[in-house]
């Protein structure tokens, strides 16, 4: 009996979808796929297919330059990478399957399948030559730079306040305010006041006096600052 061949689009829609499906469960947004994201997988699939090796860097580049090669432009990136053969072949829904389980089943795998912060998708797969069908999966994660993170610090008191975010110590003057943009999410931290807050998109840390502690810290989404 001849091997099943899956059909490839097939295949990597499957992918997409229960990816999708998983973020879904674990209360986390579905990812949109991007074409440019789906040619830097396919790209890398058929490359690994053909050379037979199987790493993330088999090219002598990482996710994030293949990414940019396409002119992508990017503040998160992830990606991961399947192989599997089998003499009888693959439907194409079994071979999404395999791929996506085998990834949801490895903690490193599943992290970047969950990673919150990620907005889009990209599948590729491709057969390797052989006597028996083989099939290498890549799937890309990624944010765009246009979704850095904005968030700003307001000082509406009298005195100077300084706090570090992003390993280094900013200093806010009294009655002005500091916007930061950032691509990756991190902690802000007010040591003088023992105060830390992780850094969220769209909302302003609003420092006030205080009768009791000289400063209060009030978190708010930025459009209801007037």
């Amino acid at each position: 009996m001849p091997a099943v061949l899956p059909d490839i689009p097939t295949v990597e829609a499957a992918i997409i979808e229960m990816t999708n499906v998983y973020r879904g469960r674990q209360q986390l947004g579905g990812l949109k796929p991007n074409d440019a994201l789906a040619a830097a997988a396919r790209a890398y699939a058929v490359f690994l297919a053909k050379s037979g090796q199987f790493s993330h860097t088999a090219d002598g580049r990482g996710a994030g330059e293949r990414i940019a090669a396409t002119g992508y432009t990017w503040c998160q990136v992830g990606e991961n990478l399947a192989m599997h053969a089998d003499s009888r072949g693959f439907a194409a829904q079994s071979l999404a399957e395999k791929a996506v389980e085998g990834w949801i089943n490895s903690p490193g795998h599943r992290a970047n399948i969950v990673a919150p912060h990620m907005t889009e998708i990209g599948v590729g797969v491709a057969s390797a030559p052989g006597r028996d069908p083989k099939f290498i999966s890549v799937q890309l994660f990624a944010r765009p730079k246009s979704l850095q993170y904005a968030f700003q610090i307001s000082n509406t008191t009298r005195q100077a306040v300084s706090y570090s975010f992003g390993g280094e110590t900013h200093e806010v003057r009294p009655s002005s305010a500091i916007t930061h943009t950032s691509c990756n999410p991190g902690e802000i931290s007010f040591d003088r006041f023992r105060a830390r807050y992780e850094a969220q998109d769209g909302l302003v840390y609003m420092l006030k006096p205080d009768a009791e502690t000289a400063v209060r810290i009030e978190v708010k989404p930025l459009e209801r600052i007037r």
